[in-house]
C-alpha cells in the first residue's frame, strides 16, 4: 500500500502517467529485483482480480449505443489490430529462426491488445468518445482472435486437432455467449426490482456476476477476461454513469485490484536473463518494433478510412498498444508447452514494460487534447449555470429522485442542492430546522457515495411553495427535480396545490417524476410532444436531458408528436450531444396516443412528457389530465417536464414606471 501511495505521486512530479510508476515499482522490489515483496499466491490472486476489473470495468463504460452505431468501425479496426502484427510477427520471427507453431504463437500475441491505459481516458470523461468506443470494441475482436490461436496452438502441440474440436470450441462460446447475454440481465432486473436495499449489497452483486461470468469463460474453453468483457457489457444499462454503485465499482477497482496488477506485471521482469543472454535484447527489440509498427498501421488506416483526427488516431494506438492480459496468458502457456524459452519470456516481458509505458503516456496527452476541443465547442446560447435542486419530502421516493438528478446534472461543476422546507411560523422555525436537517441527512449520505456535492438548503415557511421559489431565487436554481405521489385533492388541479403553485409561479425548468421501478431497468424511454413545443424559449434542454438519460441508462428512445412535423424535431434530437437510438411517430391526435399507443407500454418503459405551463405556447387541456391518466396506467413510471419560460415579471406595483414592451405584448403575460 506504501507502494501505490508513493508511485503515483512521484511519477505525478515526473508528469509521467502513475500507471507507468506501479509497473517500475514491480520491477524494483519484485523477487528479480530487490526482492522485498515475492509473487507469491496473494499476489498473483489480486493482480488476477485487477485485470478482470481493468476488462470488465470497460466493458461497463462502453457507449452501447455509439459500439452499435460504430461496429462497422470497430469490425474494421480489430481485423486491422490483430492481422497486421499477427502476419508481421509470423513472417518475422519464423525467418528469425523460431518454429511454426513458435511464430504462429508469438504472432497472436503481438496481435492483442489490453486497455490498460482505459482508465485514464475515463477519467478524462472521453470513454463514450467515437475513438475510444472503436478502441473497445475492436479488443473484443483482437482478444478473442488472439485466444482462440492460443488453444488452436495448444491443441496442435497435443495433437488434439480434429473435427470433435473444433465443433466443441465453437458450441461451448456459443453456448457461454447466449447464456450471458440471456441469464444475466434477467437475474440483474429481478435483482435491482426486489432485492436490492443498500449499497454494499449492490456491490457484492456486480462482483459475483463478474467473478461467476469469468470462471465458466473458463469452463467453456475460454479465457477468463472475455467472461469479465462480456459481464461489464452484460451490466452495462444496469449501472449508469453517475450513480453510487458504479462510482463504489470505480473506487475499489482504481486504489486497490488494478494497482495489484501493475505491481504483478513488473515483478516478471528480470533483468538478470537480460543481462547474461544478449539474444533477448534482439527479441525484445524485433518485437517491440513490430507490435508498434502493427498497431500503429493499423490505428492510422482506421483514421484515414473514418476521418479520424490526428489525436484521435493516436488515443487508438495508446489505447491498444499495451500487451499485458492475453499476451502473458499466450507467454506462459508457450512457456508450459516448450514452444518459447526463458529469453522469449524475458523478452516478452520487456515488450510489455515498454508498451505500458508508452501507450499510457500517449492517452493521456492525446485524451487532454480531445477534452480541450471538445470544451471549445458551443453546445447551447445559454451562459447560466447548471444547478439542480432536489426538494426532499418522503424519505421513501429519495433515492430515486437523487438518481434523476444525478443523471440530469452529469458533470456538472455546480453541487446538487437539496432542500427541505418545514411548514411553520417564524416563532418555532429553530426546532422545525432541525427536523428539516434530519430529513436531509440520508440524501447527503447518499450523493456522497456517488460523489457528488451536496449543498443542503432548509426553509421555514407557512406557505410550502413560497418557500421553495424563495430558495430557488436566492440560488439561482436552473433545474428543479420534484416527485408526485399520484394523488389528487380535487380534480380540477393537475398535481396538487404546492406543485401547481410551483409552476405557475416559476419560469425555471420543473421535472415533476412518479417512478414505479428503479431507473437502472429502464429499457425505453417514450417521449410524448405536444404541437408547437419547438417554439418554446427552452426547446433544447429536455431533449438533452432526454438523451443524457437514455445514454446513461442505455434506453432507446420512442418520441410521439402529437399533430406536428416531425422534420424540425429530428433536427433538433440530431444537434443535441450525446447519441442516443431514437425514432420518430407523427400522431394525428391525442385519441391516437391514448387508444393505440399507450396500452402498448411496457414495465421498463419511463414515459417523458414535453409538457408547458398554462397559457404558454405548446399549452394543451390534455396536457393537464395526463399526469393523472398515467398515474393511473401501467408503467406507472413517468416524468412530466416544464421547459424554461420567459422570465415572469409581478407588474404590480409599476404604476409611473416605464413598462417594457415586450413584457406587455407577451401571451403569457395577458
Amino acid at each position: 500500500m506504501v507502494i501505490f501511495l508513493i508511485a503515483p505521486l512521484i511519477m505525478r512530479r515526473l508528469r509521467i502517467p502513475g500507471i507507468i510508476g506501479l509497473i517500475f515499482a514491480g520491477v524494483i522490489v519484485g523477487p528479480n529485483g530487490l526482492g522485498i515483496l515475492d509473487r507469491d499466491p496473494t499476489i498473483v490472486l489480486l493482480g488476477t482480480v485487477g485485470l478482470l476489473y481493468i476488462i470488465f470495468i470497460a466493458g461497463l463504460e462502453i457507449d452501447l449505443d455509439g459500439f452499435k452505431k460504430y461496429r462497422g468501425r470497430s469490425l474494421t479496426f480489430g481485423l486491422l489490430s490483430f492481422n497486421l502484427p499477427f502476419l508481421l510477427g509470423i513472417g518475422a520471427t519464423y525467418f528469425y529462426g523460431y518454429p511454426l507453431a513458435a511464430a504462429i504463437l508469438l504472432g497472436s500475441l503481438l496481435g492483442s491488445h489490453t486497455l490498460l491505459a482505459y482508465p485514464i481516458a475515463s477519467r478524462l470523461g472521453i470513454s463514450k468518445n467515437k475513438a475510444v468506443t472503436t478502441s473497445v470494441g475492436g479488443s473484443i475482436m483482437t482478444d478473442t482472435l488472439a485466444l482462440l490461436v492460443l488453444a488452436v496452438v495448444a491443441g496442435s502441440t497435443q495433437g488434439a486437432i480434429s473435427v470433435d474440436f473444433w465443433f466443441t470450441l465453437i458450441l461451448s462460446m456459443a453456448i457461454y455467449v447466449a447464456a450471458i447475454f440471456l441469464i444475466v440481465p434477467i437475474v440483474t432486473k429481478f435483482f435491482f426490482r426486489t432485492l436490492s436495499s443498500e449499497g454494499a449489497l449492490e456491490y457484492v452483486f456486480v462482483m459475483a456476476v463478474l467473478f461467476v461470468s469469468a470462471y465458466f469463460a473458463t469452463v467453456a474453453g475460454l479465457e477468463p477476461i472475455i467472461g469479465a468483457f462480456l459481464a461489464g457489457l452484460a451490466l452495462n444499462r444496469f449501472i449508469f454513469e453517475q450513480s453510487p454503485l458504479m462510482n463504489r465499482i470505480k473506487f475499489i477497482g482504481n486504489a486497490l485490484f488494478i494497482p495489484f496488477f501493475l505491481l504483478s506485471v513488473g515483478m516478471l521482469m528480470d533483468l538478470r536473463v537480460l543481462i547474461s543472454e544478449p539474444s533477448a535484447w534482439i527479441t525484445a527489440s524485433l518485437v517491440i518494433i513490430l507490435v508498434i509498427i502493427g498497431k500503429y498501421v493499423a490505428a492510422w488506416i482506421t483514421g484515414k478510412i473514418y476521418k479520424y483526427t490526428k489525436e484521435e488516431v493516436n488515443l487508438i494506438f495508446g489505447l491498444t498498444l499495451p500487451q499485458a492480459a492475453a499476451t502473458l496468458a499466450a507467454t506462459l502457456v508457450g512457456f508450459d508447452l516448450g514452444l518459447f524459452d526463458q529469453a522469449t519470456v524475458n523478452a516478452v516481458i520487456v515488450m510489455i514494460l515498454v508498451t505500458c509505458m508508452i501507450g499510457p503516456y500517449l492517452v493521456e496527452k492525446n485524451a487532454r487534447s480531445i477534452v480541450l476541443q471538445e470544451e471549445q465547442m458551443p453546445y447551447e446560447p445559454s451562459s447560466a449555470p447548471l444547478r439542480v435542486m432536489v426538494p426532499i419530502a418522503n424519505p421513501d421516493t429519495m433515492e430515486s429522485l437523487m438518481d434523476l438528478a444525478f443523471i440530469i446534472r452529469g458533470q456538472s461543476s455546480e453541487s446538487l442542492y437539496t432542500l427541505s422546507v418545514a411548514q411553520g411560523a417564524v416563532e418555532d422555525s429553530s426546532s422545525k430546522i432541525v427536523e428539516a436537517e434530519k430529513l436531509l441527512g440520508h440524501a447527503v449520505t447518499y450523493a456522497a457515495g456517488a460523489e457528488v456535492p451536496i449543498h443542503m438548503l432548509t426553509r421555514v415557511d407557512p406557505n410550502i411553495t413560497t418557500g421553495m421559489i424563495r430558495a430557488m431565487e436566492e440560488t439561482r436554481i436552473t433545474t428543479a427535480v420534484i416527485g408526485w405521489n399520484g394523488k389528487l385533492s380535487t380534480p380540477q388541479k393537475i398535481f396538487g396545490g404546492i406543485l401547481d403553485q410551483l409552476l405557475e409561479r416559476t419560469s425555471q425548468m420543473v421535472l415533476v417524476s412518479k417512478l414505479g421501478h428503479p431507473l437502472n431497468t429502464t429499457k425505453r424511454i417514450v417521449i410524448i410532444i405536444p404541437a408547437g413545443f419547438d417554439h418554446k424559449l427552452g426547446f433544447y434542454e429536455p431533449i438533452r436531458v432526454a438523451k443524457k438519460m437514455a445514454n446513461q441508462l442505455g434506453a432507446t428512445i420512442s418520441v410521439y408528436v402529437i399533430k406536428d412535423e416531425t422534420l424540425v424535431y429530428k433536427k433538433g434530437f440530431q444537434k443535441v450531444k450525446p447519441d442516443a437510438q431514437v425514432t420518430l411517430t407523427k400522431l394525428e391526435n391525442w385519441n391516437e396516443w391514448h387508444q393505440k399507443h399507450m396500452p402498448l407500454l411496457k414495465v421498463d418503459d419511463v414515459v417523458l412528457v414535453f409538457s408547458a405551463r398554462r397559457g404558454t405556447v405548446a399549452w394543451h387541456p390534455q396536457l393537464e389530465r395526463l399526469p393523472r391518466v398515467l398515474a393511473n396506467a401501467n408503467p406507472k413510471s413517468f416524468i412530466m417536464m416544464y421547459p424554461q419560460e420567459e422570465q415572469k415579471v409581478d407588474l404590480r406595483g409599476t404604476r409611473g414606471m416605464e413598462v417594457p414592451k415586450t413584457f406587455l405584448s407577451n401571451k403569457s403575460y395577458d
